[in-house]
Formats: C-alpha cells, structure tokens, sequence
C-alpha cells in the first residue's frame, strides 16, 4: 500500500507543471472538494507555511475524495475559493474523523487567519462542536480566498473535504446524529435485551455475543467521531487508539462467539485452530499498539479483521451445506455485515461516490448483523426447546407403556392417590382462598398507607404554599395605589411643553411639586420597593417548596440514578415543614458528600416514613422542661459509602419494641393513625440500595436511624413496593 501510494505521488508529481488547482466557485448546498485540491507530502512534517507556498511539488488531486493511506507524513493541501452565493456563513468540513490534527490558513488579501486542531486537544476545545474537524471561514459573498491546510492523521489518511452553508451543514449534521442515535440505541437495545437472556440461560454465547455487539458499537462511535464527541471528550490520546482496542476486543469476542454458538468442537473440530490463531492476531495488535508501533498495529487490525471476517465465512458455509439451521442465519447476518463492510472499503477507495448512503453502510450491516445473530441465538433457543420437547415426549412414551403394564398390579394404590389428591385439591383450594384474602387485606392496608402519605404531602404542599401565596396578593392593592399615584405625578408632566412662557412654567413646576409633596414620592418610592421585595421573596419561596415537591416526587423514582441525596432531604424536610411549625425544633448538618447511584423516589420514601414517625413520636409525648430537636446530619463514612443520621429527643423505644419496628403489620400508634407498614417498607428500600440501617434508641433519651449507602451499587431489580 505504501508503495502504491509514493507511486501515485510520484507520478503526480511529474505531471504537475501540467495540472493547476482550479478556483471553487460556490453557489449552494454542499460541495466537495477533492477535484480542485492540490497536496503536497511533507514526510519530516518540519516545513512552515512560508516555505510551503514557495514550494512547487503541489500535485493536484483527480479523486473526489483523496485516499492516502497509512503514513505518518504530514499533508499540505492548498485551493481556492470564491463564494458566488450570497451566504455569509460558510463551513469548511473534513469528514475523516480518523484525523485530529489539521492546521488552517486562510490568506486574506496580506493578511493570514489561522485555526489550529491539534489531536491532544480536548473536544471542548473544538471551536464547532462537531465530530469531524469543521472550520468557519471568513468568507463573503463575491470574495475569493485562498486556503492551505496541513493534515497529520494517526492512522490512515482520507481527506473529504466538504464545503457547505450553514443550514446545509447543521441539516447534515442532524441527520448524522439521528442515524448514529438510531444505531447506538439499536446496540444498547440488542445488549441489554440478551444480558437478561444470558441470566436466564447461562448460555455462554449470549455472553460472547453481548461482548461483540458492545466492542463493535464502540468501535463504530468511535470510528464515526461520536464517541470522543459523548464518551470520552476529555481523552484525546485515549480517542487515538480506541478503535484499535474495540476492534481487537471485538474481534476476539467474535470468533470466541462463533466457537460457542456454533458447537465448533462437535460440528468441525478443525477449526478450534483457526479461532486461535484468529485471536493471537488481534491480541498482537492491541499490544504492538501498547508498545508504540501504531502504524504497523493499524495494519495488523486490517489483516486479523480481513482473516477472521473470510474465516468466518467459510465456517458459515461448511455448516450451512451440511444443514445446520444456526450456521444459515449466522452466515445471512455476517454477510449483510460483510457487504456493508465492503461498500465502505470502495467509497474509501473512490469507486463509489461519497454520499449519506455510502458512508453510513458499516452502521446499517452492523446493526443488520446483530439484530440477525440475536434472531439466530433466539432461534437456537427453540432448536433445543424442541428437542426437549422431543425427548420429554419420548420419555412420556415409555412411561405411558411402563404404566400400562403395572396397571392392574397397582389398581389398589392408584385408587388411595386419587383419594389423597382428592384432599390435597380441596386443601389448596382452602389455601388459596386464604391467600386471596390475605393479599386483599394487605392490598387496603397499603392503598390505606398510600392515602395518609398522600393526605399528608397535600395537606403539607397547601399550607406551604398558602402563606406566600398570601402575602403577594395582599400586596397587589397598595401596589397598585402607589402606581396609580406615580402615573398621576406623571400625567401632571404631560402638558408642561405646550407652555409658552417662563411664567407659566414655574407656575406648573410649583404644581407638579405640590402634586408630588402631598402624595408624598420619596414614601412612594420606599413603599414600591418593600411592596416588590415582599412579592419577590413570595414568589421565591414559592419557587423553592415546588422546586422541593418536584424533587420529592421524582418521575424516574425506578431508574437507576446518580442523586444528591441532600436534596432529597432538604425536599422531604420543606414538605413536612407544616407539621413541625414552631413545635419542633430542625437542626441539618448536610456535609459535603458524593452523588450516589440509587432510585431517588424510594429514598425519599425512606426520609419520609422517619421523619413523619419521629415528628408523630415528638408531637404525642412532649416533655417539660426539653424542646422536641430533630437532628438531620449527612457524611462521607468512607470513599465508597456515605452516612444518614436522623435522630430525635424523643420517648425512645423499648428493646421489645425495637426488635419488631421492620416486621410488616407491627405499630405503636393509635388504631386509625397508621397502618405499620412505613418501617417495613423502609427496610426493603435499603436492603434493595445494598445499604444497612441500625436504629440507636433509649427509653427517655430519644431515637436515632443510622442509614449507610453505597456511593455506586450492584445494579439489581427494584422490587414492587406496591
């Protein structure tokens, strides 16, 4: 390949004094480029600007999209542009988002305008915001500028240089987005979904298969640009060499995934050697990448991808032939992925055009393949279901046959089964029926519970935001009196220019004077301003009891979400702020602690089901001589785990009491003030959070609950709560 390519170079380079660069005129739409650029390799990459533009081994380029290759040269690309259009905003795109290093000059009359991308940049840096290196060009209607550009790619070179309008530019950059969103959701969609076949099965190829979908999605985001645009925007140098690491990774997991799904050791043991070899290639790569030896490791990724992929054809249509049914879905899936793995290689290669169709083919056989392979693994499934069938129904054969034999030897005992089936059938009817009114009793308890929480935050949410409410309209009148009066002082100004004399006019002033002395502006004026300020602090604190209540009840309670648990708090605090009042006595101490993983809606059941017993506990017995405190504290008890302190100087529990408060049904309240179901719920929430709670208390000194979290948790199914 690199000979090829200093052969081209060369030949180029020897009919240049006959090729010249032609100057772009641009009318609209999108137009690329390749056709009117002229490149020149500078392989020590040291030459400046200056020397470049007196340099005369330009060659002008005949391809639409110029395909390089592999070096590690930088590339001067020089043209003109004269914009006949009358678009004001014009973008200059290179779509390879293989490069990151690229260098712009734009020669404006004496003047030069440089933007610089270099790859150890963050993708904040980038001045558009784009996956692909885009510079905004300083170009009007009907002016003519001349630009170089100096390209270093990381690995092989292609430079389809785009130039567009503004609105063609970001109606292109939507439909990218769109189409990588639809394939990255397609992925996400394809590995989740055979994750859980995996816990079901313990099938080892869904394991191997959910490995190869993720690795070769990452692959492509990051092939296509996206993932140093979403994932990983503040790693550059990890950018530069993903691709070959999620190549490597997918390839292995591929051919491993072949192995297992179709039962190479029994279906053709000779190709075990294949698989192995296949995943010595692609581990050589990622290490010589390790090593530094980027280019030769780009290399050894095309040869192990053009092996394993021809590789796992053939394995494809040895199986198929010999017609095994998970082999002819397999070989359809990798064949799409092979056609479209093929279509991008001759838009690279210039012998298809470069357009939306060809330059998203990789995505589309991708996501055709793993949505086929998943088809096939499925169907798999039902291969070895019906022959479970099969079997169980030959078992039932044999077993119907054994019975018929024995049949009259066990007349006697056939005849007590069915007696004591007879009894066990009425039993579990009973049983039923008891079960059916326990799950009704426990389904009003807990619609019971609902309710009182429910009563509660209504009742709590409408007196909080009563009193503010109350206090901007009962400013509305005096507000507007002193604004009528202002308007009044202002009418009193509107003939004073029709006033012909300087009599007159001091006349007037005197009367605007009065105006203003007996309606008294400068108390106006004070009074306006504490009016707004009392309005203003309403509407403030109305703002925060909804931001709380909106925080408090969270519409993704059941995602799995990083939350400040502190503002789970400060919510459930401001909404059971009305039962407190002035009775009980709030003292927070919200240290600085980490946002951590759980369902945000559950936790602030949690603070919500203490607090209200505590408050209850507080409000019933009061105790002469001790203000009723609760004490809310937050921490960091370590880096993997914080701590929740709420504690009250409450009556206390007895030991009898505090070994039943988690047990369902258990309560120490009135018949009618609750349902005994909030600390059991409680201790559910935490234990599905992979968290503990102890409960410190003593009769006559008060109760506290000591809550630790993890700052990231085992992902687990939530339970229903009901």
């Amino acid at each position: 390949m690199k000979v090829l390519r200093i052969l081209v170079l060369f030949l180029l380079t020897f009919t240049a004094g006959k090729l010249s660069a032609e100057t772009v005129d641009y009318k609209n739409g999108s137009l690329i480029l390749g056709k009117y650029l002229e490149i020149y390799e500078d392989t020590a990459g040291t030459l400046s600007l200056h020397e470049v533009r007196n340099s005369n081994g330009f060659v002008k380029s005949k391809d639409e999209v110029p395909n390089i290759g592999l070096s590690k040269s930088s590339f001067w690309i020089r043209f003109s542009i004269r914009n006949t259009s009358a678009r004001n905003m014009l973008y200059l795109e290179l779509a390879h988002p293989g490069i990151h290093s690229c260098e712009m000059y734009e020669i404006i009359g004496d003047k030069i305008r440089t933007e610089i991308y270099n790859d150890a940049d963050h993708f904040n840096k980038r001045r558009v915001k784009h996956q692909n290196l885009v510079f905004d060009l300083a170009l009007g209607p009907n002016q003519e500028h001349s630009y170089y550009l100096k390209v270093k790619g990381s690995n092989q070179v292609i430079l389809p240089l785009i130039l567009r309008d503004q609105g063609n530019f970001f109606e292109t950059a939507q439909l990218g987005e769109t189409i990588n969103g639809i394939f990255c959701g397609i992925i996400v969609v394809m590995v989740l979904y055979n994750i859980f076949i995996y816990f079901s099965t313990r099938d080892r190829s869904y394991l191997f298969y959910v490995l190869y979908v993720l690795s070769i999605g990452l692959a492509q985001t990051s092939l296509s640009g996206y993932a140093f645009k979403y994932l990983w925007p503040n790693a550059p140098v990890f950018n530069s060499v993903a691709t070959i690491y999620f190549s490597g990774i997918a390839g292995i997991s591929a051919i491993f995934f072949v192995k297992n799904f179709l039962q190479l050791k029994e279906k053709w043991p000779r190709a075990i050697f294949i698989v192995y070899i296949i995943v010595a290639l692609y581990s050589s790569s990622i290490l010589l990448n390790v090593a530094g030896f980027e280019l030769l490791s780009f290399r050894l990724v095309d040869i192990s991808g053009a092996v394993g992929t021809l590789s796992c054809l053939v394995i494809g249509i040895k199986l198929s032939r010999e017609n095994y049914r998970p082999a002819k879905l397999f070989l359809i899936g990798w064949s799409i992925f092979l056609l479209g793995l093929f279509l991008l290689i001759l838009r690279n290669l210039n012998i298809l055009p470069y357009n939306i169709f060809t330059t998203y083919t990789m995505q589309f056989g991708s996501i055709a393949e793993v949505v086929l392979l998943s088809i096939a693994l499925a169907d798999k499934i039902n291969i070895f279901k019906r022959e479970r069938e099969e079997s169980q129904a030959e078992a039932l054969r044999v077993s119907l046959e054994n019975e018929k034999i024995i049949t009259e030897q066990n007349a006697l005992l056939e005849r007590s089964v069915d007696e004591r089936t007879a009894e066990l059938q009425t039993a579990n009817q009973e049983l039923n029926l008891a079960l059916t009114r326990l799950k009704d009793a426990q389904t009003q308890l807990i619609d019971a519970e609902k309710m009182a929480s429910l009563g509660q935050l209504t009742a709590g949410i409408a007196h909080e935001i009563n009193n503010p409410i109350n206090f901007v309209s009962s400013n509305i009148k005096p507000l507007r009196r002193d604004i009528d009066d202002v308007l009044e002082i202002l009418d009193s100004y509107k003939n004073i220019q029709n006033i012909d004399s300087i009599e007159h006019l001091h006349t007037k002033i005197n009367e605007i004077e009065e105006l203003k002395a007996e309606l008294d502006l400068d108390y106006i004026k004070t009074e306006l301003d504490t009016l707004l300020k009392g309005m203003e602090d309403g509407a403030h604190r109305t703002v925060e009891i909804v931001k709380g209540l909106k925080i408090f009840s969270r519409v993704d309670e059941l995602d799995l979400n990083l939350v400040n648990v502190n503002e789970g708090i400060e919510s459930t605090l401001i909404i059971l702020n009305y039962q407190m009042g002035n009775a009980i006595k709030l003292v927070k101490e919200l240290g600085n602690i980490p946002s951590i993983e759980c369902y945000a809606g559950k936790l602030n059941q949690v603070f919500m089901n203490i607090l209200t017993n505590s408050i209850y506990a507080l409000l019933k017995d009061k105790q002469e001589g001790k203000v009723p405190t609760i004490w809310v504290k937050t921490w960091l008890s370590d880096p993997d785990h914080i701590s929740i302190s709420m504690r009250d100087n409450g009556p206390g529990m007895p030991p009898e009491v505090r070994a039943k408060i988690f047990e369902p049904f258990f309560t120490t309240k009135q018949v009618g003030d609750g349902t005994g179901l909030g600390l059991s719920i409680v201790f559910k929430i935490i234990e599905v959070h992979s968290g503990t709670i102890h409960v410190n208390t003593e009769v006559g000194e008060g109760t506290e609950f000591l809550i630790t979290l993890p700052v990231k948790r085992k992902i687990r199914p939530i339970p229903d709560f009901q």
